[in-house]
């Protein structure tokens, strides 16, 4: 009897174990910053940026590896080198260990301005300095200079390079290629503000079974549309972070429309990202079905700002809480805001 009930308890217990493998997403609060804490199924550990380089940035991101139950970051993607995202990582790496650093090769600092500017120049010392203290941690644990088409090790899941250095990837995904109808538009190529640094940003595709996240950083509009013009190359995506925080700079229509994901998230701050006129773009997409902020954007309204329930830190004083998404490999996914536990699941496909 005991050996039949024994048999009986390993048949139930073996599904629950297996359903509790999701990979997760945790867009941390890093005041406008970016930083998102990726844990795979097979429990390694990715961090994408590390915010400003302030105490503040650093403080959150150890909280969030806590809340993961982790004790070590595996990984950390640098995107690109800009203030928000370079973060500061020597100081993250005496509060947690981490390991292999990926990023996309060298600093490019923005262009000089036409009439000499003092603060343009304290800027750019200060920007230096900051790399350097950055090189220096990353040559320390290891690094790595990634290029499209490259891969990201992360057990578990596929993580595809698409986007890197001002370079993107020329062949299509599997299962991607079609032809993109929404390219006989450029809204965008008049109006952005280019970048050096955003449009070097490292750009990704989380593939874990049916489930697809699509990651391009601070790409700006402009250039995000070499990855869907005249084909698509990414394919569909059930949920993309938004490029640029949401800022208005980085929202391509023609690139939206093509991923066509179910939901968007925005890891903006109150006053940075999620621009008013990115909101009609988002809400225009076919299938999407929601759209999640890190914080209510103070420059918008109510109808430029989702319902409470899906803003983790609503105007007012910020509480630094986070987006988390879990996704099952079958394509079912679940967004949750720890603010208030108020959660979604969405299932495979389109409504």
């Amino acid at each position: 009897m005991g050996v039949l009930l024994a048999a009986a308890l390993a048949v139930l217990v073996a599904p629950v174990v297996e359903a509790a493998k999701t990979l997760d997403f945790y867009t941390i609060d890093v005041e406008g910053g970016k930083s998102v804490l990726v844990v795979s199924p097979a429990g390694e550990s990715m961090l994408i940026d590390a915010g400003w380089p302030r105490a503040a940035s650093v403080d959150r991101i150890v909280d969030a590896v806590k809340d993961a139950g982790l004790t070590k970051i595996d990984y950390v993607l640098v995107s690109h080198f800009d203030i928000d995202h370079i973060g500061d990582l020597p100081r993250l790496a005496s509060r947690v260990p981490i390991g292999h650093v990926f990023d996309h090769g060298e600093f490019h600092p923005a262009p000089a301005p036409a009439t000499p500017d003092p603060r343009y120049t304290a800027s750019l010392n200060a920007a230096w300095e900051r790399f350097k203290q950055y090189d220096a941690i990353r040559t320390q644990v290891g690094h790595t200079v990634v290029k499209p088409g490259d891969k990201i090790p992360l057990k578990g899941v596929d993580v595809e390079v698409i986007a890197a250095g001002n370079q993107f990837i020329r062949k299509p995904l599997k299962g991607a290629g079609a032809p993109n109808p929404l390219c006989v538009t450029n809204s965008q190529a008049a109006v952005i503000d280019r970048d050096a640094e955003d449009n070097q940003s490292v750009g990704v595709v989380f593939i874990f079974g049916k489930f697809r996240m699509l990651d391009l950083a601070d790409l700006e509009a402009h250039f995000s549309r070499d990855l869907v013009c005249p084909n698509n190359l990414i394919g569909t995506v059930s949920a993309y972070h938004v490029n640029v925080h949401g800022q208005f700079k980085g929202i391509a229509p023609e690139l939206i429309g093509a991923v066509h994901p179910q939901v968007a998230i925005m890891g903006n701050g109150a006053r940075k990202g999620a621009d008013p006129p990115t909101w009609p773009v988002l809400r225009a997409t076919p299938g999407i079905e929601d759209i999640w902020q890190v914080h209510y954007s103070a420059a918008g309204t109510k109808e430029t700002n989702p319902p409470a329930d899906f803003i983790a830190n609503p105007d007012g004083p910020d509480e630094f809480k986070m987006i988390k998404l879990s996704a099952q490999n079958d394509g079912t996914f679940t967004v949750t805001n720890t603010r208030n536990g108020f959660s979604k699941t969405y299932k495979p496909g389109r409504p």
